[in-house]
């Protein structure tokens, strides 16, 4: 069932740019200069978290100016809702990961609970080091691992309802260019 497209335009049109477009690119450029600083040797395996970080993914690797493996795997825990559930995996990553640095790139480490479980399943796969860049870090005490961090983080926000640049409003406005917070969530 397709949501009410009134609602989705009204969501945009009442929600708090937490983030312009001029805001969210100059923070994607700290990040991949710090990437190329500690990765540039490394021959990573780079994979982008589905859906949520395909824009991210996108503005970045052209960015990333030295030999890298790109792939993607799927896992989610909300699909399409607001709040998550239990790790779903949509598809698997298909490279290898034995003796290889790793390199996740994901949309936003909210809780945590999606990336852990995906920082544990490179580590299974025996990855050499598995390293992550999220475009948000969202500010609050709820994380499901105290000590889980993310090694690359574009910006950090407030703990809100957040969408754009891969972050969805149930399914929606991945593609706004900013950083939003849904009025009253």
């Amino acid at each position: 069932m397709s949501a009410d497209l009134a609602h989705i335009r009204q969501v945009m049109a009442e929600a708090d740019c937490l983030y312009t477009e001029a805001q969210v690119e100059a923070a994607i450029e700290q990040v991949a200069a710090a990437i190329s600083r500690d990765l540039a040797e490394a021959n990573p395996v780079v994979f982008c978290v589905m859906n949520g970080g395909l824009i991210f993914t996108g503005k970045l690797l052209p960015k990333l100016n030295f030999p890298l493996e790109a792939s993607y795997l799927h896992a989610t825990r909300y699909r399409n809702e607001t709040s998550g559930g239990e790790l779903f995996w949509k598809a698997k990553p298909e490279v290898s990961f034995i003796d290889r640095e790793v390199l996740i790139i994901d949309d936003i480490l909210d809780e945590g609970h999606t990336l852990g479980a995906i920082i544990d399943f490179c580590r299974h796969a025996g990855a050499k080091a598995v390293h992550t860049a999220v475009l948000i870090d969202k500010d609050h005490d709820r994380k499901a691992r105290p000590d889980l961090k993310a090694d690359y983080v574009g910006l950090s926000c407030i703990d809100r309802y957040i969408f754009g640049y891969g972050m969805d409003y149930k399914g929606y406005w991945r593609n706004a260019a900013g950083i939003y917070a849904v009025k009253g969530l």
